[in-house]
């Protein structure tokens, strides 16, 4: 079965309005409408480095404690915690890029294969 879902734990943490601090949560895969209808938002029409920040308010499910996941949440984030939550997005939605050394069972050749996160 696949996974859709991934547990992470943030760097450093988003630090709500009461001061918690709220590292663990989840992300779930991708689907096409997170990558697409946040084009159409006039925040990304304005200025194109805003499309993490509603892509990742999609995408992450659950962070600590915080009821409700949204940009206002995302933006309240540590840049450190922002590179973290991208590099696992590209991850687990097989945009990683890492390669590993396979060879084919039948013709015994060696190449390069794209990972998936399942896989490493």
């Amino acid at each position: 079965m696949i996974s859709t879902e991934f547990d992470f734990v943030l760097p450093r943490g988003y630090v709500d309005e009461e001061g918690t601090i709220h590292s663990e949560g989840k992300m779930r895969l991708a689907s096409a409408a997170d990558e697409i209808l946040p084009s159409k938002d006039p925040r990304v029409q304005a200025n194109v480095d805003y499309l993490v920040i509603i892509i990742m308010s999609r995408v992450v499910t659950r962070l600590g404690t915080v009821p409700f996941i949204n940009t206002k949440v995302i933006e309240g984030l540590f840049s450190t915690d922002l590179a973290y939550l991208q590099a696992l997005y590209d991850r687990i939605n097989g945009y990683s890029g890492q390669q590993k050394k396979v060879i084919c069972p039948h013709c015994k050749t060696g190449f390069d294969a794209e990972i998936g996160p399942d896989e490493e």
